[in-house]
Formats: C-alpha cells, structure tokens, sequence
C-alpha cells in the first residue's frame, strides 16, 4: 500500500502531490528533495529509508516520480505500478516533462483517484481509463455508457470494450529476440542468455479468443502424452523429424492470458487488448543461434605499436540478410594514431570513444570478411598493462535466435460472422544484439 505520490521537477519543486493515508505528512515531501534530489552524492538506489519511511523513485528526463510509504510492502509491485503510471501519463499527453505536467495537472489527479484508491492500485489500464476519462474531464455518459464502464472497471475483461468493428480483421505478431553473448578469445561460450519477447497489433471486430501455440519444450511434451491439441505432433515426433524445440527457462504474460489454461493444457488462450500490446516475454540459455562470431587477434609490438585484425563471421542460412552491423574495437588511452584496412564497410577510429567503429550496412549468411588495424601508441610512463575491454557488437538479423517459432494462432469469434480463415496474419522474428562481447 502506497501512502503517497509525489511528482518532482529538477530543482525539487513539488508538481502533484497526493497523499492517500494519514500516516504521511507534509515532511516526507521536504525529506525527499533534501536526501535525494539535493543530495551532495548521487543516489544510486533507487529505494532511500529515512526515518522509518521508505521513498521509491524513477526518473524520466528531469522529472522524479516518488511513492511514499511508512509500510513493508513489496518494492516489485510499487516500481511496476510507477511504471504503469509513466505509460498512462504518456498515453493521454506524449513526453513526460514539466511543461506537460503543468499543462495536465487537473486531468493527472484525475488519474490519480482513478488508479490507486486508499494507496492500494486499482484499474491502471489505458484502454478502460480513456474510455471514461478524457484531456477535458469526465465524459457526460449515458446509462448505456455508464453500464459498459462499470462492466469494465468491475468486470474480468478491463482491457477490451465490446462493440469494436473493424473491415478487415487482422492480426500482425512480432517475436524480438535480443541476444546476450560473453565469449572468450578462444571462441570459448562463457555465456549467453536470449531475452525475447512477443508484440501483438490486434485489429479484430467484437470480443475474440485467440489461440496461441509455440514450440515450447514443455507444451511439446504436453502433446506427447496424448492429450488432446490441436496437432498431434509429440517431443519425440518433433524430434524425429528434425523440429527445433525452444526450452524457456521463464516466462511472463500479459493480463489477458488465462494461466489455467496454460497450467491444465499447456496452451495460451487469451482475449486480446484493441491495438499492440506485449502478449508475453520470455528467457533462454539453451541451444541458442548465435548469429555472428568474432575472432580477435591482438599483438603487441614493443610499446608504442599494437595490431590488431578482427575475422566477422555470419553463422545462419545464406539466403538471409543481416542489418545494422556495428563492431566497436576498444584502443588504449595513449592511442595517437590508427591505419585501418576494412574488406566491407566502412571503420573509423573515434577518440572520443577510445574505440574503433566498424560499420556494415548488409551481411549475408555464411560469410566472412575482416579489419586489419596498426595503432601508434605515446610512450607512457605507467607499467600498468592496458587491460583489453572485450569487442562489442550490434545487429540486427530476421530470424529468432532461440528458435523460437509461432506454431499457429488460431481467431474464433462465435457471436460475429467470420471465422479464422478470414482473419489476415502476419508474423515477423526479429533478431537483436544486446549485450554481444568478446574478450580479447
């Protein structure tokens, strides 16, 4: 339970302030602007207790958001919630800044009421709070209206409103993967974890269930045991048959999903939000693609000389393009020159990075180019040896490096004319780096 909401500017000036519980004064708002925003030392925790009163804050540009509470309550819950409010306020009037805040102050408090009642949160989705909150105040509702609200606020759906018509119902489903890599000199997988997630854009007429099958190791299992599904294709069947099977260590869904399904039949059935929203984020750390692989080779000649070749090579199927292809080779701080020789693209040396940049726009797969560099170094007189930052790299490629694959999606709809084959599909798998390093 939250016992307030303070809204700060840069300077420490108070923006909104809402108290919800007795137990928090006047005093708590002072507290935060003299031990955290006007602090000699940055803070770096994002949780400060003083005096029996724990603060929870984000900052979003040169705006700080803080929950004030005098209870043990569950940290996770309050920055999710802090979060939430940031997407609501970005949702009703774009950047969050203090013009803006200034400029919405009324309809913020308004929100305000709405979201969290007596500290504890309430309804915090965007669909069902603009349905009966507007930038100009509350909506002049019919009885009808007013009965829909009351459905949706009370109600298991919040997230979708009835009566939604579109002329063409679709479906687009992105699966982003962001890959995150630690490898040795020695090619060696020190270690690696893909974090992905799925982005639905729902434009369907009326109040759909959806269907959802993926090539999880479990629901795969589930198959095999023989009950029931829509295939019948068992682990070891897709095994056999040389089907790639993804194993998610843990997994995350949207509000919509229902979890007993999931638990009982292992599928993922769900009512999906009007527009895009996340269907459900997941992580791996076995048998994952990695979709490039640099070899480093560094050589010291004497002190004021070091070169350096780096080999990039594509591991995925040659028909596929990689995009977006950035290879940042660190150099040590008494750098003084750089030749470099590229095969493909474009390299340059930035000092103000101490780093060589790498650019390539295009990859095929299976393929290999490389980059000789000759570094001049100043003579130091330091006998600290540089310690050799590993080699970063981004891209971006168009399949799922976990080997994640969208099994069906299946629409049914009985009120409204129209079944699953008139829904239009599209499904895209996007491969990401994130944090893609190899030591040299």
């Amino acid at each position: 339970m939250i016992g307030g909401l303070f809204v700060y500017n840069h300077k420490g000036e108070v923006l909104i302030s809402r108290v919800y519980r007795d137990d928090i004064g006047r005093n708590a708002v002072d507290a935060f602007r003299v031990n955290v925003i006007h602090a000699r030392q940055q803070v770096r925790s994002p949780v400060t207790n003083i005096a029996r009163t724990s603060f929870f804050h984000i900052k979003r540009a040169n705006i700080w958001l803080a929950a004030v509470t005098k209870q043990n309550v569950n940290a996770a819950m309050v920055f999710e919630f802090l979060l939430k409010i940031i997407d609501v306020m970005q949702s009703y009037f774009g950047k969050i800044s203090e013009e803006n805040i200034k400029n919405n102050f009324v309809l913020i408090y308004e929100l305000l009421d709405e979201i969290l009642d007596f500290g504890y949160p309430q309804n915090s989705d965007t669909g069902v709070l603009k349905t009966f909150i507007t930038q100009q105040g509350i909506k002049s509702a019919s009885k009808e209206e007013q009965a829909q609200i009351t459905s949706q606020v009370t109600g298991q759906i919040g997230w979708r409103r009835e009566g939604i018509k579109y002329r063409r119902n679709e479906l687009f489903l992105d699966v982003l993967e962001y890959v995150n890599l630690l490898m040795s000199p020695q090619g060696q997988v020190l270690s690696a974890h893909v974090a992905g997630k799925v982005v639905m854009k729902s434009y369907l007429s009326g109040m759909p269930e959806c269907k959802f099958g993926i090539n999880d190791k479990i629901v795969m299992e589930a198959k095999g045991k023989g009950n029931g599904g829509i295939s019948g294709n068992t682990d070891s069947d897709g095994a056999r048959a040389g089907k790639p099977v993804v194993v998610i260590d843990d997994c995350q869904f949207h509000q919509c999903v229902k979890l007993s399904k999931f638990e009982t039949e292992h599928s993922i059935s769900f009512i999906p939000p009007d527009g895009e929203f996340e269907l459900m984020r997941y992580r791996t750390t076995k048998d994952i693609s990695l979709p490039f692989r640099v070899i480093p080779l560094v050589r010291e000649v004497g002190r004021t000389k070091m070169e350096v070749k780096v080999v990039l090579k594509s591991n995925f199927k040659p028909s596929l393009l990689g995009q977006k292809i950035e290879v940042k080779i660190p150099t040590p701080l008494n750098t003084s020159g750089v030749q470099l020789i590229c095969l493909k693209g474009k390299a340059k040396y930035k000092a103000s990075e101490n780093a060589i940049v790498w650019k390539i726009k295009r990859m095929a797969g299976m393929k290999e180019t490389q980059l000789s560099a000759e570094i001049e170094l100043l003579e130091t007189d330091t006998k600290k040896k540089w310690t050799r930052p590993p080699i970063s790299m981004g891209f971006e490629v168009p399949f799922a490096p976990s080997g994640f694959k969208v099994r069906y999606l299946k629409v049914f709809e009985p009120k409204l004319n129209y079944s699953d084959h008139d829904v239009i599909k599209w499904v895209r798998y996007i491969g990401r780096s994130g944090l893609y390093e190899t030591r040299c």
